[in-house]
């Protein structure tokens, strides 16, 4: 039985199980349509007075604020690029020009490798780098922990959300309490945990933030949220007449207006569909209150077919709190690829290798094959975790 979301999802009325979400979400026609809407009225720059240019520069604007909404934070301290990855490491660039040797980052085993690599180049400057070490296999990290690492001397901390490998979710507002107490900025990634949770910057302390709309049902593209007290004093490779208060400084070049138009309509999925069309922030709310209803009972299924299951180890948390639906296991006597394979002939797709979550997978001893990795989202259905279990057993 397809997912009763597939009237807005055309890849899910094929019936494949897709069960990679973690590597990207599937896209409601809502999104579709808005990009070729957009390319249909004529594809063209920002800021001339001729129609299309207008109606370009007011969807860039437009993605800007409801880009905003969805992060709980200010239009202007929102950075609109082409992944997270790469607008982490713009930020490291950044950073890299304030920090001293002997300076200190401390960055969690969770991370994934976009928000480890950017801070592990600091040490080239003389710059300290600590790893704030989980509690395995669970993979839990605790803020007692981090508040031993941090010093007078630490510049900045790296914390995931939730961890795109076995799915555990840190408590980020207290990493934040930690990091503040001696002075230093949280940078959280925000992409793993966005299509489950709504983000809340505010909320968290964050002093930045990424997400990919790619994993929240929209087009491939990288949002960055910098506090505005702290925008104007960071160095950017930027033209020389943007200002250096203004977002722009942090996206060069011209921007994907297309993806944006289809970020919107995602946006515009989740409020119509999902949050009882109401607008703003408050549609938002009400879709991911809907989400977290539509998940729950697929991750404790999950979590507790698995869990039991006789071939399969699994890691992460054991329980359903602190975690979301993304399951990274392994099965007795098969290699991950091996696993992988077997379930896309059964029609179940799912992950292997290691996801760029490299000290996570060296913490659990899994390097260099990795795990497997199955990640729900809302659309997943129970005849997709039945299907997952059901070409599990049938491996030989």
């Amino acid at each position: 039985m397809p997912s009763p979301f597939a009237e807005h999802f055309p890849a899910l009325r094929s019936g494949f199980s897709y069960l990679d979400n973690a590597a990207g979400a599937q896209v409601p026609t809502h999104c579709i349509d808005a990009i070729h809407q957009f390319l249909s009225g004529g594809s063209c720059n920002v800021g001339q007075p001729y129609p299309a240019s207008r109606v370009a520069t007011a969807l860039k604007a437009r993605a800007r604020e409801e880009t905003a909404e969805f992060l709980n934070c200010r239009p202007g301290e929102v950075m609109l690029g082409p992944s997270a990855t790469a607008l982490t490491f713009q930020v490291g660039r950044a950073v890299s020009r304030l920090v001293q040797a002997g300076d200190e980052v401390v960055i969690s085993e969770l991370e994934h490798e976009s928000n480890a690599a950017p801070w592990r180049a600091l040490e080239a400057q003389g710059v300290k780098v600590t790893t704030w070490r989980a509690s395995w296999p669970e993979g839990r990290l605790e803020a007692s922990e981090l508040r031993k690492l941090v010093t007078p001397r630490t510049r900045l901390v790296a914390l995931s959300a939730a961890a795109n490998s076995v799915g555990a979710t840190p408590d980020v507002t207290a990493a934040a309490e930690v990091a503040h107490g001696v002075g230093a900025w949280l940078f959280v990634d925000a992409v793993h945990s966005s299509p489950h949770h709504l983000p809340d910057v505010r909320a968290w302390g964050a002093d930045f933030a990424v997400f990919s709309p790619y994993k929240v049902f929209g087009p491939h593209l990288g949002c960055l949220f910098v506090r505005r007290e702290l925008l104007a004093g960071l160095p950017a490779d930027k033209l020389w007449f943007m200002p250096d208060d203004g977002p722009q400084k942090f996206e060069p070049g011209t921007a994907n207006h297309e993806g944006w138009a289809g970020w919107l309509g995602s946006l515009r999925y989740l409020r119509d569909v999902l949050g009882g069309g109401q607008p703003g922030r408050e549609g938002l709310t009400r879709a991911f209150q809907r989400i977290a209803q539509l998940e729950q009972p697929l991750l404790e299924a999950a979590l507790e077919q698995l869990s039991r299951h006789p071939r399969v180890q699994l890691y992460g948390p054991k329980a359903s709190a602190g975690r979301v639906a993304t399951f990274c296991f392994n099965v007795t006597g098969l290699s991950p690829r091996a696993v992988a394979e077997h379930l896309a002939e059964q029609g179940v797709g799912v992950a292997a290798g290691h996801y760029y979550a490299t000290m996570a997978a060296e913490a659990l001893g899994l390097m260099p094959d990795g795990a497997v990795r199955a990640s729900l989202l809302h659309y997943n259905t129970a005849e997709d975790v039945g299907r997952l279990l059901a070409a599990l057993d049938s491996l030989r």
